[in-house]
């Protein structure tokens, strides 16, 4: 009897029944020699009228991104011995198959190409497309025999696969890809193939008509995509290329490597970016960022902004629209999957196809950063119902009309030792807690969706594209032939969340316009030593959320000596600070060769800078202090507003004060203060606002204020009194700089 943990039961152990009906003819399905195309007369007639079920008119949308579309489409390219056996997958069981990747990717190559051009994230995109190679394609493209087309295929793989070294200054390669394989793998090479991918490196070469990409730390099919694409676009680099250029630009390299054409489409042409809202108030921009950083807090909501409001394709919406199934591919739940639905146009046209059968494909693993922590806050990671709770509450209107079916693994043929292997590198997987989801109205099977053959220890478990394959090809069998085996209303309840607003588009700016316009204000600071200018490019560029009014209140950054100090060294020396006489950004020069706890300096001191020159004074004064005239304690004066100079008005820095304890005084105007004991609890306004600033972008710059903060993960239940008055507080300072600081709705 399979045992799994159900959700809102607060941890116990229930047990669930064995396999539906549905589920045994899967297991069924999968089991059975279906690569045999002269199927073996031992197994049902069932099985073999499933296999032999003519799909070549079915219309197939799958929606997603990452690794996890590619594979169940037609395998992982990455994987090396991927092209010994590309023709498996989605593609192999329906010929009408259409992808819609996702375009907000932001990290690695795609990520450098956002910050030199104006583009979407288009390395989902080279994924897909090698996932729908077709050995006949090439065959009938090159004339190749059968082996020679294997051989191709490797190429290919290897070709588009092949990374740059991060300091690559060169443009061999690019101009002539083959140069990235080895000698013999050239030989394979069809003259009409080298002379495409020639012509493609070449156009973003220094001597090309396109723009010139410095190749290092790129992936060389990224760059041949982006060559193809403004081709497409004439090579006009003052806005992004459109939905044409886009498709034709996929189209292009589709064509060249033998995959499907017409079949694979960017999900909008629009530029835009992803803001991840964290259950203790902080948002923040970037898909990569939120890979990185570990808040230790679960996600809450997920945001797509776009530069303007999201322009779609017309064959992107003629296939969700005709479509009979329709597949969310498994993926990033948060960055992958839940964007695609933000856009309008993509989700009224699932909605209006009330046809097609809707699979959600859940994910076998946690990811961190996105399901590790579930919201339930009892230290697990997600359950299968949480997705769907996830995809409610971040999708306007919620689930309604998105999916009646949830399709997960079934964990029971993953042996102990390899899941014990997965736990101890702290990765859990995704438990169906089946009661509940056919509770909130969907069906819910689970099936064997890894392969079993040669299972070890130290085994990578992932999607099998054949078998991912094979179970929707029985259930969309199943679900027109045999309705009988779908005991709960085919519709699903109509379940709606209080509706989300569509996809933003009054925040992002295309990313290398932001990009360039930081190095446009940059410019003109003076910055000593030169090395921190690119520091500090960088670090804005990780940290979005930093606006260009951010950087009007320094004119210089500096490195300070030790005999530069105007005072003995304290404990604030650890940080960068603002010198708001000479409007600079001060760091020591100690600092220089401590790359991260320089990041930090840099970030605190230009926090500390938005105050500008806003106190007059802010000092620590002897008693007699306070109302009661008792105590030492810490002044602030605050200049007059005529007179002052910094990011927040007179109402926000009352509020900001306030929030750290300070208290207007009764007699004097302007002026602020707070008793305190021990002046090592306590830490100068000026001072602790860079600190929040900073962990707000990133918790990892600042970890002891990070511990500080960590009193918002404790249930106010379980506080003291005091405890909880000063979790509100630290709540309403992380409210302050979302709305306030860095300009997030409430």
């Amino acid at each position: 009897m399979k045992i799994i943990s159900q959700a809102g039961t607060s941890g116990e152990i229930s047990p669930i029944a064995g396999p539906t009906p549905l589920e045994q003819l899967i297991e069924d399905v999968l089991r059975s020699p279906a690569a045999d195309p002269n199927l073996p007369s031992d197994i049902s007639d069932q099985v073999r009228r499933i296999l032999q079920h003519d799909t070549r008119r079915t219309r197939v949308v799958v929606l997603g991104g990452g690794t996890g579309l590619s594979t169940v489409v037609g395998g992982n390219s990455a994987k090396p011995g991927w092209s010994k056996n590309p023709s498996l997958g989605l593609k192999e069981n329906f010929p009408r198959l259409d992808l819609i990747a996702v375009t907000t990717d932001d990290g690695g190559s795609t990520g450098q190409l956002l910050r030199e051009l104006p583009l979407i994230g288009i390395g989902d995109l080279r994924k897909s497309c090698l996932s729908l190679i077709s050995l006949p394609n090439l065959q009938r493209l090159y004339q190749l025999n059968e082996q020679q087309s294997y051989n191709v295929v490797e190429l290919i793989q290897l070709i588009f696969n092949h990374r740059f070294p991060d300091k690559y200054r060169g443009f061999k390669k690019l101009k002539n890809p083959l140069l990235a394989v080895s000698p013999k793998a050239r030989r394979n090479c069809p003259p009409e193939l080298s002379s495409a991918l020639n012509s493609l490196g070449s156009y973003v070469s220094p001597e090309g008509d396109g723009p010139t990409i410095l190749p290092g730390g790129h992936n060389l099919g990224n760059l041949l995509l982006a060559a193809a694409i403004f081709r497409a676009a004439g090579g006009r680099t003052d806005r992004a290329p459109g939905l044409r250029a886009i498709q034709r630009g996929i189209d292009t390299v589709s064509r060249i490597t033998g995959a499907r054409v017409g079949h694979l489409h960017a999900a909008t042409s629009t530029p835009g970016q992803l803001s991840f809202r964290y259950s203790n108030g902080v948002e923040v921009l970037g898909q990569r960022k939120a890979d990185r950083a570990r808040r230790g807090f679960p996600v809450e909501r997920i945001t797509a902004y776009f530069s303007r409001p999201p322009a779609v394709g017309s064959a992107v919406l003629h296939a969700l629209r005709d479509a009979d199934l329709i597949i969310y591919a498994p993926g990033s739940l948060f960055s992958s999957m839940i964007p695609l639905l933000q856009i309008d146009p993509i989700l009224s046209a699932i909605r209006e196809n009330r046809k097609a059968i809707k699979i959600l494909a859940a994910n076998f693993w946690v990811q961190e950063g996105e399901t590790d922590i579930s919201p339930g806050q009892d230290g697990r990671g997600f359950l299968v119902s949480e997705l769907i709770e996830a995809y409610d509450r971040n999708v306007p209107g919620g689930v309604r009309g998105l999916f009646q079916l949830v399709l997960s693994a079934n964990l029971d043929y993953i042996p102990g030792n390899i899941l014990r292997n997965y736990a101890l590198e702290g990765k859990t997987p995704i438990h169906l807690d089946k009661k509940r989801v056919e509770e909130m109205g969907f069906l819910s099977v689970e099936a064997i969706l890894f392969p079993l053959e040669g299972l070890k220890p130290t085994s990578v478990i992932h999607h099998d594209p054949k078998n991912f394959a094979l179970a929707i090809r029985t259930i969309l069998y199943a679900w027109n032939r045999i309705p009988s085996l779908f005991r709960k209303n085919r519709a699903g309840r109509d379940k709606t969340s209080p509706a989300r607003d569509k996809a933003k588009t009054s925040r992002s700016p295309i990313l290398y316009n932001y990009l360039s316009s930081v190095q446009a204000v940059l410019k003109e600071k003076e910055i000593q030593p030169a090395e921190l200018k690119e520091i500090m490019t960088d670090l804005i560029w990780e940290n979005r959320d930093i606006s260009l009014e951010h950087l009007k209140f320094f004119r210089s950054i500096t490195a300070l000596r030790a005999q530069d100090r105007s005072h003995p060294p304290r404990h604030d020396d650890l940080w960068g600070r603002y010198n708001h006489v000479k409007e600079s950004l001060e760091i020591h020069e100690q600092l220089l060769e401590q790359p991260g706890h320089l990041r930090s300096s840099l970030l605190v001191a230009l926090g500390t800078s938005l105050l500008g020159n806003a106190f007059e004074e802010a000092r620590w004064a002897d008693g007699p202090f306070g109302p009661e005239g008792a105590g030492a304690g810490y002044l602030v004066r605050l200049r007059p507003a005529r007179r002052r100079h910094c990011l927040l008005t007179g109402q926000q820095l009352r509020r900001y004060l306030e929030l750290t304890r300070l208290t207007p005084d009764r007699r004097q105007k302007r002026v602020y203060r707070t008793v305190t004991i021990d002046r090592e609890k306590f830490l100068a306004p000026h001072l602790f606002f860079g600190l929040l600033y900073a962990w707000y972008l990133n918790n990892d710059y600042v970890p002891a204020l990070d511990y500080e903060m960590s009193l918002l993960r404790w249930p106010a239940r379980l506080l003291m009194p005091f405890q909880r008055e000063d979790q509100k507080r630290r709540q309403a300072l992380v409210s302050f700089f979302r709305i306030e600081i860095f300009g997030y709705p409430d």
